[in-house]
Protein backbone atom coordinates (compact mmCIF):
# COMPACT_ATOMS: atom_id res chain seq x y z
CA UNK A 1 0.00 0.00 0.00
CA UNK A 2 1.31 3.44 -0.97
CA UNK A 3 1.94 6.00 1.80
CA UNK A 4 1.87 9.75 1.21
CA UNK A 5 4.78 10.08 3.61
CA UNK A 6 7.02 8.98 0.74
CA UNK A 7 8.63 12.10 -0.74
CA UNK A 8 8.45 10.86 -4.33
CA UNK A 9 4.68 10.32 -4.19
CA UNK A 10 4.14 13.72 -2.53
CA UNK A 11 6.08 15.27 -5.42
CA UNK A 12 3.91 13.56 -8.05
CA UNK A 13 0.71 14.64 -6.26
CA UNK A 14 1.95 18.24 -5.95
CA UNK A 15 2.79 18.40 -9.67
CA UNK A 16 -0.68 17.11 -10.60
CA UNK A 17 -2.41 19.68 -8.37
CA UNK A 18 -0.32 22.52 -9.84
CA UNK A 19 -1.12 21.47 -13.38
CA UNK A 20 2.53 20.75 -14.16
CA UNK A 21 3.38 18.06 -16.71
CA UNK A 22 4.22 14.72 -15.16
CA UNK A 23 6.89 12.31 -16.31
CA UNK A 24 6.94 11.35 -20.00
CA UNK A 25 7.54 7.77 -18.88
CA UNK A 26 6.32 6.42 -15.59
CA UNK A 27 8.86 4.54 -13.49
CA UNK A 28 8.21 0.89 -12.66
CA UNK A 29 8.53 1.66 -8.96
CA UNK A 30 8.43 4.60 -6.59
CA UNK A 31 10.08 4.69 -3.17
CA UNK A 32 10.51 0.92 -3.34
CA UNK A 33 6.88 0.22 -4.27
CA UNK A 34 6.07 -1.52 -7.58
CA UNK A 35 3.59 0.48 -9.67
CA UNK A 36 0.54 -1.37 -11.04
CA UNK A 37 0.83 -2.74 -14.59
CA UNK A 38 -1.08 -5.11 -16.88
CA UNK A 39 2.17 -6.33 -18.43
CA UNK A 40 2.68 -9.45 -16.22
CA UNK A 41 -0.84 -10.68 -16.97
CA UNK A 42 -0.56 -9.89 -20.68
CA UNK A 43 2.71 -11.77 -21.01
CA UNK A 44 0.74 -14.95 -20.24
CA UNK A 45 -2.37 -14.07 -22.26
CA UNK A 46 -0.97 -12.67 -25.52
CA UNK A 47 0.31 -16.04 -26.86
CA UNK A 48 -3.28 -17.38 -26.69
CA UNK A 49 -4.72 -14.78 -29.09
CA UNK A 50 -4.14 -15.32 -32.82
CA UNK A 51 -4.67 -13.38 -36.02
CA UNK A 52 -7.00 -14.87 -38.64
CA UNK A 53 -7.04 -14.13 -42.36
CA UNK A 54 -9.30 -15.79 -44.89
CA UNK A 55 -9.94 -15.64 -48.61
CA UNK A 56 -13.04 -16.54 -50.57
CA UNK A 57 -13.73 -16.79 -54.28
CA UNK A 58 -17.12 -16.34 -55.86
CA UNK A 59 -17.23 -19.27 -58.22
CA UNK A 60 -18.58 -18.91 -61.74
CA UNK A 61 -19.00 -22.45 -63.13
CA UNK A 62 -18.05 -21.33 -66.65
CA UNK A 63 -14.72 -20.01 -65.42
CA UNK A 64 -13.93 -23.41 -63.93
CA UNK A 65 -13.94 -24.91 -67.43
CA UNK A 66 -10.32 -24.88 -68.78
CA UNK A 67 -11.57 -24.94 -72.39
CA UNK A 68 -13.80 -21.91 -71.79
CA UNK A 69 -10.93 -19.99 -70.16
CA UNK A 70 -8.58 -20.90 -73.01
CA UNK A 71 -11.09 -20.06 -75.76
CA UNK A 72 -11.79 -16.59 -74.35
CA UNK A 73 -8.23 -16.11 -73.08
CA UNK A 74 -9.42 -15.59 -69.49
CA UNK A 75 -7.11 -15.81 -66.46
CA UNK A 76 -7.74 -18.16 -63.60
CA UNK A 77 -10.05 -16.90 -60.89
CA UNK A 78 -8.42 -14.90 -58.14
CA UNK A 79 -9.65 -14.52 -54.57
CA UNK A 80 -12.19 -11.70 -54.56
CA UNK A 81 -12.64 -11.24 -50.86
CA UNK A 82 -10.15 -11.08 -48.01
CA UNK A 83 -11.17 -10.96 -44.38
CA UNK A 84 -9.18 -10.35 -41.24
CA UNK A 85 -10.09 -11.10 -37.68
CA UNK A 86 -8.88 -12.66 -34.48
CA UNK A 87 -9.23 -15.90 -32.55
CA UNK A 88 -8.49 -17.46 -29.18
CA UNK A 89 -6.79 -20.80 -28.46
CA UNK A 90 -9.05 -22.66 -26.01
CA UNK A 91 -7.52 -26.14 -26.21
CA UNK A 92 -3.78 -26.37 -26.82
CA UNK A 93 -3.61 -30.17 -27.08
CA UNK A 94 -6.31 -30.41 -29.77
CA UNK A 95 -5.42 -27.14 -31.49
CA UNK A 96 -8.90 -25.65 -31.04
CA UNK A 97 -9.31 -21.96 -31.79
CA UNK A 98 -12.61 -20.14 -31.24
CA UNK A 99 -13.60 -17.10 -33.32
CA UNK A 100 -16.69 -15.44 -34.80
CA UNK A 101 -18.70 -17.17 -37.51
CA UNK A 102 -18.73 -13.96 -39.58
CA UNK A 103 -14.91 -13.92 -39.63
CA UNK A 104 -14.68 -17.21 -41.55
CA UNK A 105 -18.10 -17.34 -43.22
CA UNK A 106 -17.90 -18.58 -46.85
CA UNK A 107 -14.10 -18.71 -46.64
CA UNK A 108 -12.22 -21.00 -49.03
CA UNK A 109 -8.94 -20.77 -47.12
CA UNK A 110 -8.28 -19.80 -43.52
CA UNK A 111 -4.86 -18.93 -42.13
CA UNK A 112 -3.91 -18.45 -38.49
CA UNK A 113 -0.91 -16.41 -37.38
CA UNK A 114 0.43 -17.08 -33.90
CA UNK A 115 2.07 -14.60 -31.56
CA UNK A 116 5.51 -16.03 -32.38
CA UNK A 117 4.98 -15.42 -36.12
CA UNK A 118 4.20 -18.99 -37.17
CA UNK A 119 1.41 -19.33 -39.72
CA UNK A 120 -0.81 -22.35 -40.34
CA UNK A 121 -3.75 -23.31 -42.50
CA UNK A 122 -6.80 -23.98 -40.33
CA UNK A 123 -9.82 -26.22 -40.83
CA UNK A 124 -13.36 -25.53 -39.64
CA UNK A 125 -14.68 -27.91 -36.97
CA UNK A 126 -18.08 -26.25 -36.86
CA UNK A 127 -19.93 -22.95 -36.75
CA UNK A 128 -23.15 -21.51 -35.36
CA UNK A 129 -24.44 -18.38 -37.14
CA UNK A 130 -27.13 -17.86 -34.46
CA UNK A 131 -24.55 -17.10 -31.76
CA UNK A 132 -21.81 -16.06 -34.23
CA UNK A 133 -19.37 -18.64 -32.82
CA UNK A 134 -17.04 -20.80 -34.91
CA UNK A 135 -14.49 -23.42 -33.92
CA UNK A 136 -11.29 -23.99 -35.90
CA UNK A 137 -8.51 -26.54 -35.66
CA UNK A 138 -4.89 -25.62 -36.27
CA UNK A 139 -2.12 -28.27 -36.67
CA UNK A 140 0.40 -26.45 -34.47
CA UNK A 141 2.50 -27.57 -31.54
CA UNK A 142 3.47 -25.67 -28.39
CA UNK A 143 0.22 -23.75 -28.24
CA UNK A 144 -0.99 -21.90 -25.16
CA UNK A 145 -4.69 -21.99 -24.24
CA UNK A 146 -6.66 -19.29 -22.46
CA UNK A 147 -8.69 -20.46 -19.45
CA UNK A 148 -12.41 -19.63 -19.24
CA UNK A 149 -13.87 -17.44 -16.52
CA UNK A 150 -17.46 -17.59 -15.27
CA UNK A 151 -18.97 -14.65 -17.15
CA UNK A 152 -22.06 -14.78 -14.93
CA UNK A 153 -19.92 -13.31 -12.16
CA UNK A 154 -19.06 -10.19 -14.15
CA UNK A 155 -20.30 -6.89 -12.74
CA UNK A 156 -20.75 -3.53 -14.36
CA UNK A 157 -17.59 -1.60 -13.58
CA UNK A 158 -15.20 -4.58 -13.68
CA UNK A 159 -11.99 -3.84 -15.56
CA UNK A 160 -11.47 -5.79 -18.79
CA UNK A 161 -8.89 -5.96 -21.56
CA UNK A 162 -9.61 -6.52 -25.27
CA UNK A 163 -6.97 -8.25 -27.40
CA UNK A 164 -7.15 -8.66 -31.15
CA UNK A 165 -5.94 -7.74 -34.61
CA UNK A 166 -7.64 -4.41 -35.48
CA UNK A 167 -7.34 -3.29 -39.11
CA UNK A 168 -4.78 -6.06 -39.66
CA UNK A 169 -2.18 -4.14 -37.65
CA UNK A 170 -1.25 -7.14 -35.56
CA UNK A 171 -1.81 -7.98 -31.93
CA UNK A 172 -3.16 -4.96 -30.07
CA UNK A 173 -4.29 -4.47 -26.47
CA UNK A 174 -6.91 -2.00 -25.21
CA UNK A 175 -8.48 -1.69 -21.77
CA UNK A 176 -11.72 -0.45 -20.28
CA UNK A 177 -14.58 -1.56 -18.07
CA UNK A 178 -17.75 -3.59 -18.38
CA UNK A 179 -20.30 -0.93 -19.35
CA UNK A 180 -23.43 -3.12 -19.27
CA UNK A 181 -24.50 -6.75 -19.15
CA UNK A 182 -27.21 -8.79 -20.87
CA UNK A 183 -27.55 -6.54 -23.91
CA UNK A 184 -30.05 -7.96 -26.40
CA UNK A 185 -32.51 -6.83 -29.05
CA UNK A 186 -29.72 -5.34 -31.17
CA UNK A 187 -30.46 -7.49 -34.23
CA UNK A 188 -26.81 -8.51 -34.53
CA UNK A 189 -27.22 -12.22 -33.84
CA UNK A 190 -29.99 -14.72 -33.29
CA UNK A 191 -29.12 -15.30 -29.63
CA UNK A 192 -27.97 -12.12 -27.90
CA UNK A 193 -26.74 -11.75 -24.33
CA UNK A 194 -23.85 -9.37 -24.91
CA UNK A 195 -21.29 -7.90 -22.58
CA UNK A 196 -20.95 -4.20 -23.41
CA UNK A 197 -17.55 -2.62 -22.90
CA UNK A 198 -15.81 0.67 -23.59
CA UNK A 199 -12.48 -1.10 -24.25
CA UNK A 200 -11.62 -0.04 -27.78
CA UNK A 201 -12.84 -2.62 -30.32
CA UNK A 202 -12.40 -2.01 -34.05
CA UNK A 203 -12.77 -3.98 -37.31
CA UNK A 204 -10.40 -6.93 -37.08
CA UNK A 205 -10.95 -7.37 -33.34
CA UNK A 206 -13.85 -9.74 -34.09
CA UNK A 207 -13.18 -13.15 -32.57
CA UNK A 208 -10.55 -11.79 -30.20
CA UNK A 209 -10.44 -12.12 -26.43
CA UNK A 210 -12.03 -10.02 -23.73
CA UNK A 211 -10.22 -10.95 -20.51
CA UNK A 212 -10.43 -10.00 -16.86
CA UNK A 213 -7.46 -8.80 -14.82
CA UNK A 214 -6.68 -12.40 -13.84
CA UNK A 215 -6.03 -13.21 -17.49
CA UNK A 216 -9.16 -15.34 -17.97
CA UNK A 217 -11.53 -15.31 -20.95
CA UNK A 218 -14.79 -13.53 -20.13
CA UNK A 219 -15.96 -12.91 -23.70
CA UNK A 220 -15.33 -13.08 -27.45
CA UNK A 221 -15.37 -9.63 -29.07
CA UNK A 222 -17.95 -9.59 -31.85
CA UNK A 223 -19.44 -6.20 -32.75
CA UNK A 224 -19.33 -2.43 -32.31
CA UNK A 225 -21.69 0.48 -32.72
CA UNK A 226 -19.79 2.84 -35.00
CA UNK A 227 -21.93 5.57 -36.63
CA UNK A 228 -18.84 7.26 -38.05
CA UNK A 229 -17.01 4.07 -38.98
CA UNK A 230 -14.68 4.02 -35.96
CA UNK A 231 -14.81 3.07 -32.31
CA UNK A 232 -17.00 5.28 -30.13
CA UNK A 233 -16.64 3.29 -26.93
CA UNK A 234 -19.56 0.88 -27.43
CA UNK A 235 -18.37 -2.64 -28.13
CA UNK A 236 -20.00 -6.02 -27.56
CA UNK A 237 -18.65 -9.44 -26.62
CA UNK A 238 -20.27 -12.89 -26.48
CA UNK A 239 -20.10 -14.10 -22.85
CA UNK A 240 -17.63 -16.90 -22.20
CA UNK A 241 -20.37 -19.06 -20.67
CA UNK A 242 -22.33 -18.95 -23.93
CA UNK A 243 -19.20 -19.88 -25.89
CA UNK A 244 -18.51 -22.68 -23.41
CA UNK A 245 -22.00 -24.12 -24.08
CA UNK A 246 -21.75 -23.85 -27.87
CA UNK A 247 -18.30 -25.43 -28.31
CA UNK A 248 -19.29 -29.02 -27.28
CA UNK A 249 -22.10 -28.91 -29.87
CA UNK A 250 -19.63 -27.87 -32.57
CA UNK A 251 -17.12 -30.55 -31.58
CA UNK A 252 -19.73 -33.31 -31.66
CA UNK A 253 -21.99 -32.25 -34.55
CA UNK A 254 -20.27 -29.38 -36.37
CA UNK A 255 -23.34 -27.27 -35.56
CA UNK A 256 -25.71 -26.48 -32.71
CA UNK A 257 -28.68 -28.83 -32.87
CA UNK A 258 -31.41 -26.85 -31.17
CA UNK A 259 -34.62 -28.36 -29.96
CA UNK A 260 -37.95 -26.82 -29.03
CA UNK A 261 -39.86 -26.27 -25.84
CA UNK A 262 -43.02 -25.07 -27.60
CA UNK A 263 -43.94 -21.78 -25.94
CA UNK A 264 -44.42 -18.17 -27.04
CA UNK A 265 -43.36 -15.62 -24.45
CA UNK A 266 -43.04 -11.90 -23.79
CA UNK A 267 -41.31 -9.76 -21.18
CA UNK A 268 -42.97 -9.28 -17.81
CA UNK A 269 -43.59 -5.53 -17.78
CA UNK A 270 -44.54 -3.51 -14.65
CA UNK A 271 -48.10 -3.20 -16.02
CA UNK A 272 -48.39 -6.97 -16.47
CA UNK A 273 -46.91 -7.59 -13.03
CA UNK A 274 -49.54 -5.28 -11.51
CA UNK A 275 -52.26 -7.06 -13.47
CA UNK A 276 -51.12 -10.41 -12.06
CA UNK A 277 -51.13 -8.93 -8.57
CA UNK A 278 -47.36 -9.21 -8.14
CA UNK A 279 -45.63 -6.77 -5.82
CA UNK A 280 -42.08 -5.49 -5.93
CA UNK A 281 -39.62 -5.41 -8.81
CA UNK A 282 -40.61 -8.68 -10.47
CA UNK A 283 -38.76 -9.88 -13.56
CA UNK A 284 -39.32 -12.78 -15.90
CA UNK A 285 -41.20 -13.86 -19.02
CA UNK A 286 -44.93 -14.42 -19.47
CA UNK A 287 -46.16 -17.42 -21.49
CA UNK A 288 -48.68 -16.19 -24.05
CA UNK A 289 -49.07 -19.45 -25.97
CA UNK A 290 -48.38 -23.15 -25.44
CA UNK A 291 -48.20 -25.27 -28.59
CA UNK A 292 -50.03 -28.57 -28.61
CA UNK A 293 -48.07 -31.80 -28.44
CA UNK A 294 -44.87 -30.05 -27.37
CA UNK A 295 -42.61 -30.61 -24.33
CA UNK A 296 -44.10 -27.46 -22.78
CA UNK A 297 -47.61 -28.86 -22.84
CA UNK A 298 -46.44 -32.24 -21.55
CA UNK A 299 -44.61 -30.53 -18.69
CA UNK A 300 -47.79 -28.74 -17.64
CA UNK A 301 -46.87 -25.19 -18.63
CA UNK A 302 -49.88 -22.91 -19.15
CA UNK A 303 -50.70 -19.56 -20.68
CA UNK A 304 -50.11 -16.72 -18.17
CA UNK A 305 -47.44 -18.68 -16.28
CA UNK A 306 -44.52 -16.38 -15.45
CA UNK A 307 -41.13 -18.02 -15.97
CA UNK A 308 -38.71 -16.77 -13.32
CA UNK A 309 -35.86 -19.29 -13.56
CA UNK A 310 -34.38 -21.94 -15.83
CA UNK A 311 -32.38 -24.68 -14.10
CA UNK A 312 -32.40 -22.61 -10.88
CA UNK A 313 -30.89 -19.61 -12.65
CA UNK A 314 -33.02 -16.46 -12.60
CA UNK A 315 -34.28 -15.03 -15.89
CA UNK A 316 -35.02 -11.34 -16.38
CA UNK A 317 -36.69 -11.32 -19.77
CA UNK A 318 -38.03 -13.32 -22.70
CA UNK A 319 -34.57 -13.10 -24.31
CA UNK A 320 -33.05 -14.82 -21.28
CA UNK A 321 -35.48 -17.72 -21.65
CA UNK A 322 -34.80 -18.00 -25.37
CA UNK A 323 -31.02 -17.96 -24.83
CA UNK A 324 -31.11 -20.60 -22.10
CA UNK A 325 -33.43 -22.97 -23.94
CA UNK A 326 -31.67 -22.44 -27.29
CA UNK A 327 -28.35 -23.69 -25.90
CA UNK A 328 -29.69 -26.89 -24.34
CA UNK A 329 -29.15 -30.23 -26.03
CA UNK A 330 -31.99 -32.23 -27.57
CA UNK A 331 -33.18 -34.72 -24.97
CA UNK A 332 -31.90 -32.65 -22.06
CA UNK A 333 -34.17 -32.33 -19.02
CA UNK A 334 -34.76 -28.75 -17.93
CA UNK A 335 -36.21 -27.39 -14.71
CA UNK A 336 -38.56 -24.44 -15.24
CA UNK A 337 -39.63 -22.31 -12.29
CA UNK A 338 -42.89 -20.43 -12.81
CA UNK A 339 -45.24 -18.25 -10.82
CA UNK A 340 -48.88 -19.25 -11.29
CA UNK A 341 -51.59 -17.42 -9.36
CA UNK A 342 -48.93 -15.97 -7.06
CA UNK A 343 -47.58 -19.41 -6.18
CA UNK A 344 -44.18 -20.72 -7.25
CA UNK A 345 -44.11 -24.06 -9.07
CA UNK A 346 -41.25 -26.17 -10.44
CA UNK A 347 -41.97 -28.04 -13.68
CA UNK A 348 -39.74 -30.31 -15.74
CA UNK A 349 -39.58 -30.66 -19.54
CA UNK A 350 -37.42 -32.62 -21.99
CA UNK A 351 -36.18 -30.58 -24.96
CA UNK A 352 -37.48 -32.14 -28.17
CA UNK A 353 -35.98 -32.51 -31.62
CA UNK A 354 -37.43 -29.88 -33.95
CA UNK A 355 -37.91 -32.45 -36.70
CA UNK A 356 -39.93 -34.74 -34.47
CA UNK A 357 -42.24 -32.11 -33.01
CA UNK A 358 -44.08 -31.46 -36.26
CA UNK A 359 -45.10 -34.95 -37.33
CA UNK A 360 -47.87 -35.80 -39.77
CA UNK A 361 -48.03 -34.66 -43.37
CA UNK A 362 -45.67 -31.73 -42.88
CA UNK A 363 -42.85 -34.17 -42.10
CA UNK A 364 -43.66 -36.21 -45.19
CA UNK A 365 -43.66 -33.26 -47.60
CA UNK A 366 -40.91 -31.17 -46.01
CA UNK A 367 -38.70 -34.02 -44.88
CA UNK A 368 -35.15 -32.80 -44.34
CA UNK A 369 -36.13 -29.24 -43.35
CA UNK A 370 -35.78 -27.90 -39.82
CA UNK A 371 -38.41 -25.22 -39.22
CA UNK A 372 -38.93 -22.61 -36.53
CA UNK A 373 -41.23 -19.65 -35.92
CA UNK A 374 -40.22 -16.16 -37.05
CA UNK A 375 -41.86 -12.76 -37.02
CA UNK A 376 -42.87 -13.15 -40.69
CA UNK A 377 -44.02 -16.76 -40.70
CA UNK A 378 -42.00 -20.00 -40.50
CA UNK A 379 -38.27 -19.84 -41.10
CA UNK A 380 -36.33 -22.67 -42.73
CA UNK A 381 -33.49 -23.05 -40.25
CA UNK A 382 -31.74 -25.92 -42.00
CA UNK A 383 -32.19 -28.14 -45.08
CA UNK A 384 -30.40 -31.45 -45.56
CA UNK A 385 -28.91 -31.61 -49.03
CA UNK A 386 -30.56 -34.24 -51.21
CA UNK A 387 -33.67 -34.46 -49.00
CA UNK A 388 -37.24 -34.04 -50.24
CA UNK A 389 -37.35 -30.44 -49.03
CA UNK A 390 -34.06 -29.73 -50.82
CA UNK A 391 -35.27 -31.27 -54.09
CA UNK A 392 -38.41 -29.10 -53.96
CA UNK A 393 -36.20 -26.03 -53.70
CA UNK A 394 -36.26 -25.03 -50.02
CA UNK A 395 -33.04 -23.47 -48.75
CA UNK A 396 -31.73 -22.27 -45.40
CA UNK A 397 -33.01 -18.79 -44.61
CA UNK A 398 -36.25 -19.11 -46.59
CA UNK A 399 -39.36 -17.94 -44.76
CA UNK A 400 -42.60 -19.80 -45.45
CA UNK A 401 -45.31 -17.13 -45.57
CA UNK A 402 -48.11 -18.99 -47.37
CA UNK A 403 -49.81 -22.39 -47.69
CA UNK A 404 -52.00 -22.90 -50.76
CA UNK A 405 -51.77 -19.09 -51.07
CA UNK A 406 -53.20 -18.52 -47.60
CA UNK A 407 -51.11 -16.56 -45.10
CA UNK A 408 -49.08 -18.62 -42.61
CA UNK A 409 -48.84 -17.20 -39.09
CA UNK A 410 -46.61 -19.72 -37.33
CA UNK A 411 -45.40 -23.34 -37.30
CA UNK A 412 -48.45 -24.64 -35.42
CA UNK A 413 -50.77 -23.05 -37.98
CA UNK A 414 -48.70 -24.50 -40.88
CA UNK A 415 -48.80 -27.96 -39.30
CA UNK A 416 -52.59 -27.78 -38.93
CA UNK A 417 -52.99 -26.71 -42.56
CA UNK A 418 -50.93 -29.67 -43.77
CA UNK A 419 -53.09 -32.05 -41.71
CA UNK A 420 -56.46 -30.56 -42.76
CA UNK A 421 -55.99 -29.70 -46.43
CA UNK A 422 -54.35 -31.17 -49.51
CA UNK A 423 -51.09 -29.25 -49.93
CA UNK A 424 -50.17 -28.21 -53.45
CA UNK A 425 -47.91 -25.21 -52.97
CA UNK A 426 -46.20 -23.06 -50.36
CA UNK A 427 -45.10 -19.46 -50.74
CA UNK A 428 -41.71 -18.36 -49.44
CA UNK A 429 -39.82 -15.12 -49.03
CA UNK A 430 -36.19 -15.26 -50.15
CA UNK A 431 -33.87 -12.24 -50.40
CA UNK A 432 -36.81 -9.87 -50.59
CA UNK A 433 -38.59 -11.85 -53.33
CA UNK A 434 -41.73 -14.01 -53.00
CA UNK A 435 -41.54 -17.41 -54.68
CA UNK A 436 -44.06 -20.24 -54.99
CA UNK A 437 -42.86 -23.83 -54.58
CA UNK A 438 -45.03 -26.65 -55.85
CA UNK A 439 -45.17 -29.58 -53.46
CA UNK A 440 -44.66 -33.14 -54.63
Amino acid sequence: MYKLTDKSLWLVLLMLLMGQPTFAEWPTSAAGHVLPSLAPMLEKVLPTVVGISSTSTRVNPLLNDPFFRHFFNLPEQKPEKQSRGSGVVINARRGYVVTNHHVIDKADEIFITLRDGRQFSASVIGADPETDVALLKVPAESLTALPFANSDKLRVGDFVVAIGNPFGLGQTVTSGIVSALGRSGLGIEGYEDFIQTDASINPGNSGGALVNLRGELVGINTAIIAPGGGNVGIGFAIPSNMVHQVVPHLVQFGEVRRGRLGIHIQDLTPDLAAEFGLKGNKKGAVIVKVERGTPAQKAGLRVSDIITAINNKAVNSASDVRNRIGLLRIGERVKITVVRRRRTRHLYAVIADTDRVDGGKISEYLKGAVLKDSTEGVQVYKVTQGSNAWEMGLRRGDVIIGFNRRKVKDLEYLTQRFSQYTPYSIQIRRDGEILSIRLK
